[in-house]
């Protein structure tokens, strides 16, 4: 199997006994009462974790983007629903400010996010604008020393709790990935609310809200990056910076499917019919093997995009190919475990049934796995394919 160095298996240790000790207990409370996790939050602060990657001149550890994706992993191992509270602090605006961001803009909001004081959401997908991003309509509009941001958004994740919203918007009157650039939007400013929170199938204790801008006066000091009418190069950088978010997807897919396969393997030796264990059947131990090959794979992958990074950000193909992977392996092999548990996994007396449900939004969230098959078709053609109608 993979073989990390004593520093980064030492550093695994330690995460998957906090996550064992702290996090586990509650993990069906979260989903059972659509509850945030706000005492997980608060330790993982304590504990460093959410400023894990985050520079040290600005209050973080400074750790690789592969330490910051070994904990995602060993915490949804355990709780999906802290993983993803994780997963934003760890690779969300905060990873994207730290890298795109000015000096001022991260002395003012990277410390605070290490700290758990500031707490981001992302602004991206609109009604009429999921996977295809590029026809958000959302408008960042220049007047004096503001930018006057009108439109909304929709299944922002945690975005009725978060202080800041880093919002995707368009500057100029433009189409497609033209145009489109990044701000940040603080809690409490004139024009902006938050609107109704969408019930889930999975992830419940991480909600989903609509997000209203209107004519919201956002101080120009807040833009990351403005929008250039006449190119697509802001987009191409904002779109980098889904790399970490993408790796951290796949990572929380392999804790997820990882306890699947744990469990199932264990039940598989304790469980009896036909006077044996049903390990000694083939059909099942066939079944175990398929995950244990998946799993190897998923983690080779995963990793490889998570310690081969350009400008930055993970490479874009690698972390493309470990999503659509992870995101494809993780409903397999927790069908499969529920499978092998019988009736019993899909009571909700027993996890898996939760662990089906959780693992099916990943590939939904941070590009759909067709999405990512076009991203990847494209970087494979070295050209990019117009979905669009002509």
């Amino acid at each position: 199997m993979f073989q990390l160095d004593p520093d980064l298996e030492a550093f695994r240790q330690e995460a998957r006994k906090t996550a064992e000790r702290a996090f586990r207990d509650k993990a069906a409370h979260w989903d059972e009462k659509e509850e945030f996790p706000e005492e997980n939050r608060a330790l993982l602060a304590r504990l460093g974790y959410l400023g894990i990657v985050i520079p040290e001149a600005f209050g973080g550890s400074g750790a690789p983007v592969i330490q910051g994706t070994i904990l995602l992993e060993e915490i949804a191992r355990v709780c999906f629903n802290t993983a993803v509270v994780a997963q934003i602090a760890i690779n969300g605006p905060s990873r994207a400010i730290a890298v795109m961001g000015n000096e001022e803009q991260k002395q003012r909001w990277l410390p605070g996010c290490a700290r758990g004081d500031i707490m981001f959401a992302i602004g991206i997908s609109e009604p009429g604008a999921g996977s295809g991003m590029t026809d958000l309509v959302t408008s960042a509009t220049p007047d004096g020393d503001a930018i006057v941001l009108n439109g909304q958004k929709a299944y922002c994740t945690g975005g009725h709790l978060a202080s800041h919203i880093f919002v995707f918007a368009r500057w100029g009157k433009t189409r497609g990935p033209r145009g489109i650039g990044a701000l940040v939007v603080e809690r409490g400013t004139m024009g902006f609310e938050v609107g109704q929170q969408a019930r889930k199938m999975g992830g419940r204790g991480m909600p989903e809200a609509e997000l209203y801008f209107d004519h919201c006066r956002v101080p120009r000091e807040n833009v990351i990056i403005a929008g250039d009418p006449d190119s697509t190069r802001s987009f191409k950088r904002l779109m980098s910076s889904f790399g970490p978010e993408r790796v951290g997807n796949a990572a929380m897919c392999l804790g997820v499917a990882q306890a699947a396969y744990e469990a199932a393997k264990a039940y598989s030796q304790e469980r009896e019919q036909f006077g044996r264990p049903i390990c000694e059947f083939q059909g099942l131990q066939w079944k175990i093997a398929d995950m244990a090959v998946q799993l190897h794979a998923a983690r080779l992958m995963i990793y490889r995009a998570a310690t081969n990074l350009v400008d930055g950000f993970p490479e874009p193909l690698e972390a493309a190919m470990a999503k659509l992977y992870a995101n494809e392996m993780v409903q397999r092999v927790t069908n499969e475990a529920l499978q092998i548990h019988g009736h019993a996994g899909f009571t909700r007396d027993l996890p898996l049934e939760r662990m089906v449900r959780d693992s099916r939004g990943f590939a939904l969230g941070g590009g759909t796995t067709e999405i990512l098959r076009n991203t990847i078709a494209a970087m494979v053609y070295g050209r990019a394919f117009d979905q669009r109608r002509s």
